[in-house]
């Protein structure tokens, strides 16, 4: 029988597997739904404690972000997307008034 390493998936080909395979752990779902995230994941995060957590269904993962992390994510899509340079509070009160004034 064929020993199953941490790090590889065993249903993904060669092919489709990224450069680097993220460390794995198996966990168990109890009765009441949770999950206990490895004392060595929350280390590596810094999660500490009650501390919130998002979570997002992607495809078949859930993935787990701290606030900052998701954060830090949400602005660097804004960051592709932004058309200007300057602030876009400025900019929406710019759209704004000019609707107001063509009204």
């Amino acid at each position: 029988m064929k020993k199953e390493s941490r790090n590889s998936p065993t249903d993904a080909s060669p092919d489709s597997m990224p450069d680097s395979v993220p460390d794995t752990e198996r966990v168990t779902i109890d009765e009441a739904g949770r999950v206990v995230v490895p004392a060595r994941f929350r280390r590596a995060l810094d999660i500490q404690g009650r501390q919130q957590l998002i979570m997002g269904l992607e495809g078949d993962t859930i993935r787990l972000r701290t606030p900052s992390a998701a954060l830090a994510r949400l602005q660097a899509i804004v960051r592709r997307h932004r058309k200007g340079s300057g602030s876009v509070v400025d900019e929406f009160i710019l759209e704004r008034r000019a609707e107001a004034a063509r009204e």
